[in-house]
């Protein structure tokens, strides 16, 4: 069973991106689209080409973040994605472009397009002149197309660019009937949850519906379930093994009561189990030596504490006779009645009067022979450790070897009170050591976690989120259509995202689709072929369909023309509702001259008094 086993962190660092030579088909006849999927958790980039020699998988796929630490020069180099080998170390360090799902720093959002197209080999010269196709979130905000627009047509001088939503590529990419076809996409990523409505190949807006929850939030949350079971191993529960966890090791229960019942029967627990280890050290926290191991070790300290203290003090009685010695050169120009000389001396030594040299002197003298006594102090006290390290003295003189043994005797006084400390330390040692399993200790049980965390996306009342979870979201975005419009979308429930990786998923949706639907009317549910990287192959997909033609693309005239929230639509696009401003009224001249004649007209009040 998978109880029994044990699962070990893979800890996986991140391998830095290569800088990759793009082959002349990217280039020849006309330069390709650019495809980049600029998600929260993960950035992927790739050529869009219809040539085989080119790869149709994306070339790079690193995550979001950039890092610079505190305090660095204004030309330091700022660490992005795969460069940052692991996250844990600067995890206060790292910086993303993305408020929830929607890119908002300009700065952060330019770091990571120029690590796609430094890395791609994209010979950006001033410019980078291949089309590029971009997804972008569901119903984005003006401002931050009108910031991406304007990153890519002004600093990159892009020809053009399209822009789609990254479910709807991916639904585009797995369609299974001709398009235009309609349907209902859940996509679950890193930052929120959306439920899509596409009537006839083109998304409704007004009917799209977001959920504030993902990925990230399951990890927060089953990284604070596992501090508070396994408060000893706080700083081991990192995010990025929470994420391992969720990614390898959780599902979504069919009937989450049901489940956390099977959960409570010690046979199933013991069946179902996920054990992970967490890294330790083969050192016992008892000591194992023996009596006369501890006591060496301790008279090795002891010697080395004594000659690192005799080092010190050598040290300090040079630099104080060499002060010494200044002052003493300084008061023998006194005595010679060189007084310019003298007082230029005085002022050197930050010194007032001659009384002031002669109590610096006499104090410095005093502290140096102190010095003398101290270091022949420690000489004689190793002497004397020596002796007590010698248990056998054959080589004594006989006519000292009276005294002698006497000395040796005197000092030899503390040695029961090593030996009385050792049985006090050895027994209790020797007993725990066969009964505790240090391995077992950094063990992380995963039980009931396994399901509680995927569960929030369906459930956020979990970690006190009001928001409603999957099921009650997709009820009411289905509530807002006709009965006709209904059975045409549950014909096409559409599975894609991060989390639809999740085992279990699709049952789940199946059964909440079942309890809300009418008595024996029918529905299908279909999981994406890649939830993660379908996104990428279908703005790919796209971008060689639509390469050629006008449609979806927005050209560099557009863009100075209709500003930077321009978007032209197509089958993956958002649908574009362009800003309107309220006109104002034409002023008549007489409105114009009474607002001209009003000041002059309005006096001081007191004065018309």
């Amino acid at each position: 069973a998978a109880g029994g086993r044990v699962f070990s962190f893979r800890d996986a660092r991140w391998a830095p991106d290569p800088v990759l030579e793009p082959g002349a088909a990217v280039r020849t006849p006309q330069p390709v689209p650019l495809v980049i999927d600029n998600g929260s958790f993960q950035t992927r980039a790739g050529w869009a080409c219809a040539d085989p020699a080119v790869s149709a998988e994306p070339l790079l796929r690193f995550r979001s973040l950039a890092a610079r630490s505190r305090g660095a020069r204004a030309g330091a180099e700022t660490q992005v994605g795969n460069d940052l080998g692991s996250p844990e170390p600067l995890r206060w360090l790292l910086r993303s472009p993305f408020d929830r799902n929607v890119p908002v720093q300009l700065e952060l959002q330019e770091l990571l397009l120029d690590h796609v197209f430094q890395r791609l080999g994209v010979s950006s010269q001033g410019c980078v002149d291949h089309p590029i196709v971009l997804t972008e979130a569901v119903c984005n905000p003006l401002h931050s197309r009108q910031m991406m627009s304007e990153l890519l047509f002004e600093c990159y001088q892009v020809p053009k660019v399209s822009y789609g939503v990254d479910s709807l590529y991916s639904f585009y990419h797995n369609r299974r009937q001709n398009w235009p076809c309609s349907g209902l996409v859940i996509s679950s990523g890193y930052q929120c949850t959306h439920i899509l409505p596409v009537l006839e190949g083109r998304l409704d807006g007004k009917n799209c519906k977001r959920i504030n929850l993902g990925g990230c939030q399951a990890a927060v949350y089953l990284q604070r379930l596992l501090q508070l079971k396994y408060p000893g191993h706080f700083a081991a529960i990192t995010l990025s093994r929470m994420e391992e966890i969720l990614h390898e090791h959780s599902y979504i229960a069919e009937d989450y009561i049901e489940e956390l019942q099977k959960w409570r029967s010690p046979e199933y627990y013991e069946s179902n189990v996920h054990k992970m280890q967490l890294p330790f050290s083969n050192k016992l926290l008892g000591s194992t030596l023996t009596s006369e191991e501890k006591q060496e070790r301790r008279q090795q300290q002891l010697r080395r504490l004594q000659e690192l203290n005799a080092r010190r003090r050598e040290e300090k009685l040079q630099l104080d006779q060499e002060r010494l010695d200044r002052l003493l050169y300084v008061q023998e120009l006194l005595e010679d009645g060189q007084m310019d000389q003298f007082h230029k001396g005085l002022v050197e030594l930050n010194m007032d009067s001659a009384e002031e040299l002669q109590s610096y002197i006499n104090k410095l003298s005093l502290s140096i022979e102190q010095t003398k006594q101290k270091i022949l102090q420690a000489e004689v006290s190793i002497e004397v450790d020596v002796v007590d390290s010698k248990p056998e003295t054959p080589d004594l003189d006989p006519l000292g070897s009276e005294q002698s043994l006497e000395d040796v005797e005197s000092i030899n006084e503390f040695e029961p009170l090593f030996a009385e400390e050792q049985p006090e330390v050895e027994k209790p040692a020797a007993a725990v050591q066969p009964m505790f399993n240090l391995a077992e200790y950094h063990q992380l049980f995963l039980g009931t976690e396994r399901i509680r965390a995927p569960e929030i996306v369906f459930q956020p009342s979990l970690i006190g989120e009001d928001q409603a979870g999957i099921a009650e979201t997709m009820q009411y975005v289905l509530e807002r259509y006709s009965k006709e419009q209904q059975a045409i979308l549950v014909q096409n429930v559409f599975l894609t995202g991060g989390n639809a990786m999740y085992p279990g998923l699709k049952a789940r949706i199946q059964k909440e689709l079942l309890e809300m639907r009418p008595f024996q009317s029918s529905f299908q549910v279909h999981l994406a072929s890649n939830p993660v990287l379908d996104a990428w192959y279908g703005a790919r997909d796209w971008a060689v369909e639509y390469m050629t033609r006008e449609e979806g693309w927005i050209s560099r005239k557009d863009y100075e023309e209709k500003g930077g929230e321009y978007l032209k639509e197509h089958c993956a696009s958002n649908v574009y509702v362009p800003i309107r401003l309220p006109k104002q009224a034409p002023r008549t001249t007489e409105a114009l001259a009474s607002s001209r004649a009003l000041p002059s007209s309005t006096g001081n009040p007191c004065e018309q008094g």
